[in-house]
């Protein structure tokens, strides 16, 4: 897959197969939508291309609203999009005088101008343009003007198991990854790097990993104790994650600590990748580090069967 960060770097290419969203999460319904355009690309020897943008639209639109919060950061998407096989990957900076962009601007100037759209494959109810004014009939009441087709996939494909990014959200601030993973695809995961902490999980048998996240509109979800799985160098390690305020510390501050099973290991400063496998249990407050130490060791041997260790 090659990616390109402004319609400037972007060569037009022979048959492009278009199709154009923020595709958060890049979910089972977002991957008909990938795997129609790599389909038809094939059937008429031509490219796969996917535009999207960054910032997400609503981030630049509604700049007060920091409830916005995304399953992906940028650079999840773009692995999630490479492993779909995707041919081109265009990603544009959204800003407010893109938004600006009326319909029919946008149909010219970005698919027939800039890309050269052959054909153009969008989700069911898409809109575009400035106001989100422009829609599937728009789109084909200008095909034939500009010489290339479009296609929309039909509700009932996408929505066969009413997969939608609002939902996939929602399931896992609940705590509930079987929903979330049943419609993404694959597991949720958070990526970081380790930071130093104040090293109290050490001092009763529970040395942990730190993770700072730093894209503040990533999603995290619901605070708990979760069975996880974390990709480090390249290889892949057991443990259980923890998310919350530490309330047994009377703490505030939201923290990502994972304790790695059977692992001593020097990772500060290191990236990390973690799988939310399973949810354990809720975050609570105990009335003494003590108490707190006997429910993580529950809390490990409940981890710890699930992966079968």
């Amino acid at each position: 897959m090659k990616t390109y960060y402004s319609f400037a770097d972007f060569d037009q290419v022979e048959n492009a197969v278009v199709t154009i969203g923020t595709f958060d999460g890049v979910h089972i319904g977002h991957r008909k939508i990938i795997f129609r355009i790599n389909e038809i690309a094939r059937q008429i020897n031509g490219e796969s291309v996917l535009l999207t943008f960054f910032p997400h639209p609503r981030m630049v639109l509604h700049p007060e609203d920091s409830s916005i919060k995304l399953l992906n950061t940028l650079n999840e998407r773009i692995e999630l999009l490479k492993q779909a096989g995707i041919d081109h990957l265009l990603i544009i900076p959204f800003t407010a005088e893109f938004a600006e962009t009326s319909s029919e601007d946008f149909i010219r100037q970005v698919l027939v101008e800039k890309l050269g759209t052959k054909k153009l494959v969008i989700g069911y109810d898409h809109h575009f343009g400035k106001n989100r004014e422009g829609s599937f009939m728009n789109l084909k009441n200008s095909a034939s003007d500009y010489g290339f087709e479009v296609e929309e996939i039909p509700e009932q494909d996408i929505n066969d198991v009413a997969v939608s990014s609002t939902k996939i959200r929602k399931s896992l601030l609940l705590g509930d990854l079987s929903t979330a993973k049943q419609y993404l695809g694959y597991d949720f995961e958070l990526n970081g790097t380790v930071v130093r902490g104040d090293q109290i999980g050490r001092t009763i048998g529970f040395p942990t990993a730190n993770i700072f996240v730093g894209e503040k509109y990533k999603l995290i979800p619901k605070d708990g104790i979760y069975a996880a799985m974390a990709n480090i160098n390249g290889k892949q390690y057991a443990g259980m994650l923890y998310i919350g305020n530490r309330p047994t510390l009377n703490e505030t501050k939201k923290v990502i600590e994972l304790n790695i099973f059977d692992f001593d290991q020097d990772i500060y400063d290191q990236n990390i990748q973690v799988l939310l496998k399973e949810f354990i249990r809720d975050d609570q407050k105990f009335e003494n580090l003590e108490a707190l130490k006997a429910q993580l060791g529950n809390d490990e041997e409940v981890a710890r069967r699930f992966f079968g260790l």
